[in-house]
């Protein structure tokens, strides 16, 4: 192993070369107080492609307590926080050219509210590692009228030799932290996981913090902070949890079964619902949401319209089609509105998810529920709504479903064990009330569905319909946002998916998909032990076991999101549907 001397005679000697003579940075080097590797380098790839540089430092330097790690929940709290103190330093290290232009040499993930599993950084009892993209600096220089790419030495020197040591001591030295601070980051996490416990425990779904700020600002996951109106709870509901470091916390507990929640969209309603399904991750503290919590197999199901469909069996919602597909095995390259969100809650159901949110600004109105005051003057429908399949999907299934409406959910009250008003931000229960209604039920069109067969039923994907190969590349996985992730030739529309945390997610969805192909589905596996195969892996190896080559950007995604995006994969096929 060379030392950091002479790293930094080999840039002075690669000053003014060709760019291409950075790959002899390979190789590991000492700085005395940490290691950095490099193991591969190829600068003619995409601009935005950086050597990845892993960095080492032994816990006889760092000198994290213990104690801040010795539990899965805290390490990932930890991990992150140390993450986000790497992030920030990196922000305030960018160095500004003559224009004003901050030139970042040195790139990592930045984490977003949402705390996640991540492979950017490793923190073990013997080091820490991280895992940082270092844009190689490089300078144009004129030779006989042409312009010259070649390698910017003396700048390369400033990277690795200031830069990049104030970076890692301000970041990850537990002497130049703020402890009072990484101690309150990991009480948190350790406070929601405890929440989360009480969950299983008590047979809730979710739990929602009396004063949880939940307001976002629109189209974002950051706090709303001019227009933050603390949630409050009905004295009645008040359910009190005690957590490790936090006290007793006091909030509404929402429980399994069917749970139909009423109110205006902008009276809070809509709010509380998105607050209910980002409660599958905690969040940092300062968020508003800390204390908002749902069981980890929560699926938000929307309407989409335009997505494909390939042979979902959605006969439990339509006995016939007017495209004249097949409801037992029915695909289409684009799908309405009803038929997109009935094929999009079986493949849910398909992936394990135990708890359904459906909230109508984002569903189909016909699929939602039916008017059955004017039922009878319309004739015999074909379909069935989810109003009148709700009771036998919970009951038959033992799942549960939290439906959230104003207009289009009076179906849902007579069939409901729990309705919630939420008004100006106020959530009462008003179940008594609601019932007196005596509002007929929705009655279904086929009552000889079985749903418990319908979801015995396995399909099988085809590999070669699984192909994230463009040209010579054999592996082009990328994203920019949330919305859209490009796997191969094919693009796929990720914007209906809003439990997608983070991009680093996204991308992680890609290999995982690839990942999937390679490992599972040429052996024969069915989706749904697919999708228990790679949690495993997962769990056991890392998310490093999807990826051949170091990196430090990919989010351990939820096999919800993994099945969805397989599921809208424009290429994906199904090769057979077993019983």
């Amino acid at each position: 192993m060379k030392d950091k001397k002479e790293f930094y005679n080999l840039l002075a000697e690669l000053d003014g070369q060709p760019s291409s003579e950075y790959v002899q940075l390979v190789g590991d080097f000492d700085f005395t107080r940490y290691v950095i590797k490099c193991a591969k380098i190829n600068l003619e790839g995409n601009e935005t492609d950086q050597p990845v540089f892993s960095i080492r430092i032994p816990q006889t330097i760092a000198e994290i307590p213990e104690y801040l790690f010795d539990s899965p929940v805290r390490r990932t709290a930890m991990e992150d926080f140390l993450l986000r103190r790497l992030a920030s330093n990196i922000d305030a290290a960018a160095n500004y050219d003559r224009n004003g232009i901050a030139r970042r040499h040195i790139l990592s993930v930045s984490p977003n509210q949402k705390i996640l599993p991540r492979n950017a950084l490793q923190l073990t009892k013997e080091y820490i590692e991280v895992h940082v993209q270092i844009s190689l600096p490089i300078q144009q220089i004129i030779i006989d009228g042409e312009v010259v790419i070649s390698i910017d030495g003396e700048m390369a020197q400033q990277t690795f030799f200031e830069d990049l040591p104030e970076i890692i001591s301000n970041s990850l030295l537990y002497c130049n932290l703020d402890m009072e601070d990484a101690d309150r980051f990991v009480n948190n996490m350790e406070d929601s996981d405890r929440l989360r416990q009480y969950l299983a425990a008590s047979g809730r779904v979710s739990f929602v913090g009396e004063g949880a700020l939940i307001s976002r600002v629109a189209g974002g996951d950051a706090p709303d902070y001019e227009h933050l109106i603390p949630i409050e709870i009905d004295e009645s509901l008040i359910e009190e949890v005690e957590v490790p470091h936090g006290g007793v916390v006091r909030g509404l507990g929402i429980q399994s079964g069917l749970t139909l929640v009423l109110g205006e969209s902008n009276s809070g309603r809509v709010d509380v619902m998105n607050a209910i399904a980002q409660g599958i991750y905690n969040h940092i503290p300062g968020d508003g949401r800390e204390s908002v919590v749902t069981v980890a197999d929560a699926v938000n199901v929307r309407s989409e319209a335009g997505r494909s469909i390939q042979q979902v069996d959605i006969s439990a919602f339509a006995v016939k089609l007017p495209d004249g597909g097949n409801p037992s095995a029915y695909s289409t390259p684009a799908a309405g509105s009803f038929t997109s969100q009935a094929a999009s809650t079986v493949e849910a159901l398909e992936a394990g998810a135990r708890v359904l949110i459906f909230d109508e600004h984002s569903s189909s109105s016909t699929f939602l529920s039916a008017d059955t005051r004017v039922s009878s003057l319309l004739g015999e429908s074909s379909r069935n709504t989810l109003a009148a399949r709700a009771r036998q999907m919970v009951d038959e299934l033992g799942i549960s479903m939290l439906v959230a409406g104003s207009s289009l959910v009076a179906e849902f009250i007579p069939i409901a064990d729990r309705i919630l008003k939420v008004e100006n931000f106020v959530v009462t229960d008003i179940t008594e009330e609601a019932k007196a209604l005596e509002i007929v039920p929705s009655s279904v069109v086929n009552d000889n569905v079985n749903m418990g067969a319908i979801l015995s039923r396995s399909r099988w994907a085809m590999p070669s319909s699984i192909d994230p190969s463009i040209g010579r590349e054999d592996l082009v996985i990328c994203t920019d946002d949330v919305d859209v992730l490009q796997f191969g030739r094919s693009l796929i529309d990720l914007s209906a998916i809003k439990q997608i945390a983070d991009v680093d997610q996204a991308r992680a969805i890609g290999f995982v998909l690839y990942y999937a192909k390679l490992r599972y589905m040429d052996e024969g596996y069915p989706i749904r032990e697919i999708l228990d195969l790679v949690d495993r892996d997962l769990s056991n190896e890392g998310l490093n076991t999807l990826v051949r080559d170091v990196c430090g950007n990919l989010a351990r995604p939820r096999r919800y999101e993994v099945a969805a995006a397989l599921n809208r994969l424009p290429a994906f096929r199904i090769s057979h549907v077993t019983e």
